[in-house]
Protein backbone atom coordinates (compact mmCIF):
# COMPACT_ATOMS: atom_id res chain seq x y z
CA UNK A 1 0.00 0.00 0.00
CA UNK A 2 1.14 3.52 -1.07
CA UNK A 3 0.21 6.74 1.16
CA UNK A 4 0.44 10.07 -0.79
CA UNK A 5 1.40 11.85 2.66
CA UNK A 6 0.65 15.82 1.34
CA UNK A 7 -1.97 16.34 -1.64
CA UNK A 8 -3.93 18.97 -1.79
CA UNK A 9 -7.07 17.15 -2.60
CA UNK A 10 -9.07 20.12 -1.86
CA UNK A 11 -7.93 22.41 -4.79
CA UNK A 12 -10.30 23.58 -7.18
CA UNK A 13 -8.17 22.31 -9.65
CA UNK A 14 -9.65 18.53 -8.83
CA UNK A 15 -13.20 20.00 -8.82
CA UNK A 16 -14.39 18.87 -12.22
CA UNK A 17 -12.97 15.12 -11.54
CA UNK A 18 -11.72 14.47 -7.89
CA UNK A 19 -13.58 11.08 -7.85
CA UNK A 20 -11.64 9.74 -11.10
CA UNK A 21 -8.57 10.85 -9.09
CA UNK A 22 -9.19 9.38 -6.33
CA UNK A 23 -9.97 6.60 -8.53
CA UNK A 24 -6.76 6.67 -10.09
CA UNK A 25 -4.61 6.93 -6.97
CA UNK A 26 -6.44 3.53 -5.90
CA UNK A 27 -5.91 2.09 -9.17
CA UNK A 28 -1.88 2.96 -8.72
CA UNK A 29 -2.13 1.45 -5.81
CA UNK A 30 -1.83 4.87 -3.69
CA UNK A 31 -4.74 3.67 -1.32
CA UNK A 32 -4.31 6.56 1.07
CA UNK A 33 -3.88 9.76 0.99
CA UNK A 34 -3.26 12.73 3.58
CA UNK A 35 -5.24 15.83 2.82
CA UNK A 36 -3.48 18.93 3.68
CA UNK A 37 -4.76 22.19 3.67
CA UNK A 38 -3.05 26.40 4.00
CA UNK A 39 -6.16 27.99 5.39
CA UNK A 40 -9.50 27.51 7.43
CA UNK A 41 -11.57 26.91 3.60
CA UNK A 42 -9.40 24.27 2.68
CA UNK A 43 -9.72 22.84 6.72
CA UNK A 44 -13.45 23.15 6.43
CA UNK A 45 -13.33 21.71 2.74
CA UNK A 46 -11.21 19.15 3.70
CA UNK A 47 -12.91 17.58 6.52
CA UNK A 48 -15.93 17.64 4.32
CA UNK A 49 -14.25 15.24 1.52
CA UNK A 50 -12.62 12.62 4.21
CA UNK A 51 -16.49 12.24 5.76
CA UNK A 52 -17.15 11.23 1.90
CA UNK A 53 -14.28 9.34 0.77
CA UNK A 54 -12.84 6.60 2.84
CA UNK A 55 -9.37 7.17 1.14
CA UNK A 56 -8.68 10.69 2.62
CA UNK A 57 -7.14 11.36 6.23
CA UNK A 58 -7.55 14.65 7.60
CA UNK A 59 -5.16 17.18 7.86
CA UNK A 60 -5.52 20.68 8.84
CA UNK A 61 -2.73 24.18 8.89
CA UNK A 62 -2.44 27.55 7.78
CA UNK A 63 -0.09 27.70 4.80
CA UNK A 64 2.92 30.31 5.99
CA UNK A 65 1.82 33.37 3.87
CA UNK A 66 -1.73 33.35 5.83
CA UNK A 67 0.52 33.64 8.97
CA UNK A 68 -1.19 36.19 11.14
CA UNK A 69 -1.97 35.80 14.77
CA UNK A 70 -6.40 36.55 14.18
CA UNK A 71 -5.83 33.40 11.51
CA UNK A 72 -3.57 31.05 13.68
CA UNK A 73 -5.60 31.49 17.01
CA UNK A 74 -8.86 30.48 14.64
CA UNK A 75 -7.25 27.52 13.50
CA UNK A 76 -5.18 26.47 16.38
CA UNK A 77 -8.87 26.52 18.17
CA UNK A 78 -10.48 24.56 14.94
CA UNK A 79 -7.44 22.17 15.56
CA UNK A 80 -8.20 21.68 19.32
CA UNK A 81 -11.58 20.74 18.43
CA UNK A 82 -11.51 18.43 15.74
CA UNK A 83 -8.08 16.56 17.45
CA UNK A 84 -9.95 13.17 17.30
CA UNK A 85 -10.41 13.52 13.42
CA UNK A 86 -7.07 14.78 12.52
CA UNK A 87 -3.80 12.37 11.08
CA UNK A 88 -1.71 15.71 11.01
CA UNK A 89 -1.35 19.69 11.21
CA UNK A 90 -0.41 21.25 7.72
CA UNK A 91 0.41 22.30 6.10
CA UNK A 92 2.31 24.57 8.45
CA UNK A 93 5.85 25.92 8.09
CA UNK A 94 8.04 28.73 7.17
CA UNK A 95 8.44 30.16 3.36
CA UNK A 96 11.25 33.03 3.21
CA UNK A 97 11.09 33.24 -0.51
CA UNK A 98 7.85 34.97 -0.45
CA UNK A 99 8.53 36.89 3.23
CA UNK A 100 9.25 40.18 2.85
CA UNK A 101 10.97 41.14 5.79
CA UNK A 102 12.84 39.94 9.12
CA UNK A 103 8.91 40.90 10.82
CA UNK A 104 7.47 38.67 8.47
CA UNK A 105 9.73 35.96 9.02
CA UNK A 106 9.68 36.12 12.54
CA UNK A 107 5.71 35.77 12.51
CA UNK A 108 6.20 33.04 10.70
CA UNK A 109 8.74 31.63 12.94
CA UNK A 110 6.33 32.62 15.93
CA UNK A 111 3.16 30.55 14.54
CA UNK A 112 4.78 27.40 13.26
CA UNK A 113 5.99 27.99 16.85
CA UNK A 114 2.17 27.79 18.06
CA UNK A 115 1.30 24.60 16.00
CA UNK A 116 4.67 22.95 17.29
CA UNK A 117 3.37 23.26 20.54
CA UNK A 118 0.14 22.32 19.73
CA UNK A 119 1.02 18.94 17.73
CA UNK A 120 3.00 18.01 21.14
CA UNK A 121 0.13 18.44 23.76
CA UNK A 122 -2.50 16.55 21.17
CA UNK A 123 0.53 14.34 20.33
CA UNK A 124 -0.13 14.57 16.05
CA UNK A 125 2.37 14.63 13.74
CA UNK A 126 3.24 18.08 11.81
CA UNK A 127 3.22 18.36 8.17
CA UNK A 128 5.85 21.35 7.46
CA UNK A 129 6.50 23.23 4.16
CA UNK A 130 9.96 24.39 4.89
CA UNK A 131 10.86 26.69 1.21
CA UNK A 132 13.96 28.29 1.51
CA UNK A 133 13.99 27.94 5.07
CA UNK A 134 14.79 24.53 5.60
CA UNK A 135 17.88 25.15 7.87
CA UNK A 136 15.29 27.11 10.21
CA UNK A 137 12.33 25.14 10.35
CA UNK A 138 14.29 22.55 11.38
CA UNK A 139 15.78 24.44 13.88
CA UNK A 140 12.80 25.59 15.17
CA UNK A 141 11.35 22.28 15.27
CA UNK A 142 14.03 20.98 17.54
CA UNK A 143 14.28 23.65 20.02
CA UNK A 144 10.67 23.07 20.30
CA UNK A 145 11.00 19.60 20.91
CA UNK A 146 8.81 18.27 18.34
CA UNK A 147 8.66 14.43 18.09
CA UNK A 148 6.83 13.89 15.28
CA UNK A 149 7.69 15.64 11.76
CA UNK A 150 7.20 15.62 7.94
CA UNK A 151 9.49 17.88 6.08
CA UNK A 152 7.24 18.08 2.61
CA UNK A 153 9.41 18.50 -0.76
CA UNK A 154 12.13 19.63 0.80
CA UNK A 155 14.19 22.11 -0.99
CA UNK A 156 17.19 22.61 1.07
CA UNK A 157 20.58 21.07 1.08
CA UNK A 158 21.32 17.37 2.77
CA UNK A 159 23.18 19.26 5.35
CA UNK A 160 20.14 21.24 6.48
CA UNK A 161 18.43 18.32 6.86
CA UNK A 162 20.17 16.10 8.61
CA UNK A 163 19.71 17.26 12.14
CA UNK A 164 15.84 16.38 11.63
CA UNK A 165 16.95 12.96 10.40
CA UNK A 166 18.99 12.56 13.78
CA UNK A 167 15.65 13.29 15.51
CA UNK A 168 13.32 10.87 13.46
CA UNK A 169 12.04 13.67 11.38
CA UNK A 170 10.76 12.44 8.08
CA UNK A 171 11.20 13.82 4.89
CA UNK A 172 8.92 12.96 1.57
CA UNK A 173 9.45 13.07 -2.13
CA UNK A 174 7.11 14.49 -4.43
CA UNK A 175 7.34 13.24 -8.26
CA UNK A 176 8.86 16.35 -9.44
CA UNK A 177 12.16 14.50 -8.19
CA UNK A 178 12.11 12.94 -11.63
CA UNK A 179 13.22 16.67 -12.74
CA UNK A 180 14.91 18.20 -9.79
CA UNK A 181 18.95 17.64 -9.16
CA UNK A 182 18.73 19.00 -5.55
CA UNK A 183 15.81 16.35 -4.94
CA UNK A 184 17.84 13.78 -6.47
CA UNK A 185 20.84 14.89 -4.50
CA UNK A 186 18.51 14.76 -1.50
CA UNK A 187 17.50 11.39 -1.75
CA UNK A 188 20.94 9.81 -2.19
CA UNK A 189 22.51 11.51 0.78
CA UNK A 190 19.53 10.84 3.30
CA UNK A 191 18.67 7.42 4.27
CA UNK A 192 15.85 5.34 3.06
CA UNK A 193 14.74 4.88 6.50
CA UNK A 194 13.71 8.77 6.73
CA UNK A 195 11.44 9.01 3.09
CA UNK A 196 8.41 9.36 2.49
CA UNK A 197 6.61 9.88 -0.62
CA UNK A 198 4.09 12.35 -1.78
CA UNK A 199 2.33 14.34 -4.76
CA UNK A 200 1.80 18.05 -3.68
CA UNK A 201 -0.74 17.84 -5.79
CA UNK A 202 -1.46 19.70 -8.35
CA UNK A 203 1.85 20.88 -8.53
CA UNK A 204 5.09 19.50 -8.49
CA UNK A 205 4.76 16.95 -11.00
CA UNK A 206 6.33 15.01 -13.35
CA UNK A 207 5.66 17.73 -16.05
CA UNK A 208 6.03 21.21 -14.97
CA UNK A 209 2.58 23.34 -16.06
CA UNK A 210 0.68 20.25 -16.25
CA UNK A 211 -1.76 18.78 -13.15
CA UNK A 212 -0.36 16.74 -11.23
CA UNK A 213 -2.42 13.62 -9.19
CA UNK A 214 -2.00 11.49 -6.21
CA UNK A 215 -1.19 8.24 -8.88
CA UNK A 216 2.20 10.36 -9.62
CA UNK A 217 3.30 9.12 -6.42
CA UNK A 218 4.23 5.80 -8.35
CA UNK A 219 7.08 8.15 -10.18
CA UNK A 220 8.35 9.19 -6.51
CA UNK A 221 8.79 5.36 -5.62
CA UNK A 222 9.98 4.37 -8.64
CA UNK A 223 12.70 7.11 -8.55
CA UNK A 224 13.87 6.29 -5.24
CA UNK A 225 14.59 2.98 -5.76
CA UNK A 226 16.51 3.86 -8.64
CA UNK A 227 18.45 6.36 -6.78
CA UNK A 228 18.83 4.42 -3.79
CA UNK A 229 20.15 1.28 -6.05
CA UNK A 230 17.10 -1.06 -4.60
CA UNK A 231 14.03 -2.85 -6.44
CA UNK A 232 11.10 -1.03 -5.95
CA UNK A 233 9.19 -3.76 -4.08
CA UNK A 234 12.04 -2.93 -1.08
CA UNK A 235 11.85 0.56 -1.64
CA UNK A 236 7.64 0.36 -1.63
CA UNK A 237 8.01 -2.00 1.94
CA UNK A 238 10.61 0.67 3.45
CA UNK A 239 8.46 3.81 2.74
CA UNK A 240 5.30 2.61 4.04
CA UNK A 241 6.90 1.36 7.18
CA UNK A 242 8.13 4.93 7.54
CA UNK A 243 4.90 6.11 6.79
CA UNK A 244 3.17 4.08 10.07
CA UNK A 245 5.72 5.20 12.20
CA UNK A 246 5.19 8.33 11.50
CA UNK A 247 1.36 7.88 11.23
CA UNK A 248 0.22 5.00 12.64
CA UNK A 249 -1.25 2.01 11.33
CA UNK A 250 -4.18 3.92 10.04
CA UNK A 251 -2.24 5.17 7.08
Amino acid sequence: MLIDTHVHICDKAFDTDRCKVIQRASAAGVKRMIAVGENMEDAVRNLELTEKYPELLFAAGLYPLYAEPGAAEEMYEFIRQNKSKLAAIGEVGLDFRTAKDGAEKDLQKKVLEGFAELGLKLDIPLNVHCRSAGRQAVSLLLEKGVKKAQLHAFDGKAGSALPGVEAGYFFSVPPSVVRSRQKQKLVRRLPLSCMLIESDSPVLGPEPGKRNEPANCTIALEAIASLKNISVEQAAEAIHENTECLYGPVA
